[in-house]
């Protein structure tokens, strides 16, 4: 974090007291900002609540819903346990079966919300096994050899309360489907996934983060309909892919868009009118000429964070005076013209803000690997004079 923000931090600490440890402490707990202070300390509090998320996503925690239960509710549960695995006295919610060469998932005692199957032998995910499980809301099945031909259907859409399912670095071809609808992370990089049978996120509106990075998803992966039902989601990962265009009709409220390491060639014209809330926009290590953007370039406002190194680019595009950090290192862009990118529409914001407000906001600059030569235009300082750090 640089200088600049650990004073804006100190400033606001009243009204933003929450932020500091928001990552380490709860990484999916909602954050509502207090009532307290002036307008502009809402404002740079929420500029930073959104640099904290980066990798974040705005859900519920189990932990939170957890501490909504009364602990005399557990009571009533039968605590055996499995042979196979270990159950913590003084955590009587979670059952541990991880790094035990497990081929089968034993029987879920009816008390388990915290499910750790990783780094098994396991292949199959029958219903059986889950019957009695209706309070899970974590399922950990990482590295494990599960295939799609190995989910029975119905095994885990009929776990009403699931809000975390993991299946990283597993052996699935497809996204699995049916899904339940309480759903709010699901994470499946690392796989075989190439296909999203039509429908599969249909119902699963609550899901906000849909990782689906390092897998074999090409363009024909997708349909015009594909993302449909995904009304919350506020994350989405394909980076370590093999597609050449942006995915199509993304839903409305993604806030995070990772496509690094594709082969991306092109953006078309108006794609982000669809997704009005993107803040931060990675698509290092692909194939971006300047023919392929937008005419516009990247003068999108609710842009905060761009990352477009290891490209084809030879110039800097156009940006939006809001935009915070820009990565535009290991292209081939020869000279930095100013008159062209400095963002020509000035923000204008009430009186009793400061100067802070004012102007463009871009604070982070990175530029090198690529062909740029002396001297460097000075008058780039003054068209971004909150700009901070220039690497080249």
């Amino acid at each position: 974090m640089s200088k600049a923000w650990s004073e804006d931090i100190t400033v606001n600490s009243e009204n933003c007291k929450n932020l500091a440890n928001f990552r380490s402490r709860h990484r999916t707990q909602r954050y509502i900002p207090g009532q307290q202070g002036t307008k502009m300390a809402t404002k740079i509090c929420f500029i930073i609540w959104v640099l904290f998320i980066t990798d974040t996503v705005w859900t519920r925690s189990v932990r939170q819903v957890y501490e909504a239960n009364d602990p005399e509710d557990w009571m009533v549960h039968d605590f055996h346990c499995p042979r196979e695995c270990f159950c913590p006295p003084s955590f009587p919610t979670a059952l541990y079966c991880e790094n035990r060469g497990l081929k089968k998932i034993p029987a879920i005692p009816s008390r388990i919300w915290y499910l750790y199957l990783e780094n098994n032998l396991i292949e199959t995910i029958p219903e059986k096994p889950f019957e009695n499980a209706t309070q899970l809301r974590w399922i950990n099945l990482n590295k494990n050899k599960i295939t799609n031909y190995g989910i029975e259907k119905g095994a885990l859409s009929q776990l009403k309360k699931l809000l975390f399912l993991f299946l990283e670095d597993n052996e699935l071809e497809e996204v699995p489907s049916p899904l339940p609808r309480s759903l709010e992370q699901l994470q499946l990089a690392r796989n075989k996934v190439s296909r999203i049978p039509q429908g599969t996120f249909s119902n699963l509106e609550n899901l906000t983060l849909l990782d689906l990075q390092h897998n074999k998803l090409l363009d024909n992966a997708f349909q015009r309909d594909t993302f449909k039902g995904l009304k919350n989601l506020m994350q989405l990962n394909m980076a370590k892919n093999s597609l050449r265009n942006m995915p199509p009709r993304l839903p409305a409220n993604t806030m995070q868009l990772f496509l690094d390491n594709n082969s991306i060639e092109g953006i078309p014209e108006n794609y982000f009118n669809v997704i009005p809330k993107v803040a931060f926009l990675r698509l290092n290590h692909n194939k971006l000429s300047d023919a392929g953007l937008p005419s516009s370039g990247f003068n999108v406002s609710s842009i905060l964070d761009l990352q477009l190194s290891h490209n084809q680019l030879t110039k800097v595009p156009k940006i939006s005076a809001h935009l915070q950090h820009l990565h535009l290192d290991h292209n081939k862009i020869k000279n930095v013209n100013v008159s062209v990118i400095c963002p020509t529409t000035p923000i204008t914001l009430p009186a009793e803000q400061d100067s802070f407000s004012y102007g463009p906001h871009l604070r982070y600059l990175r530029l090198d690997g690529n062909e740029i030569k002396p001297p460097f235009p000075m008058d780039l300082m003054i068209c971004f004079r909150l700009l901070q750090s220039v690497i080249i």
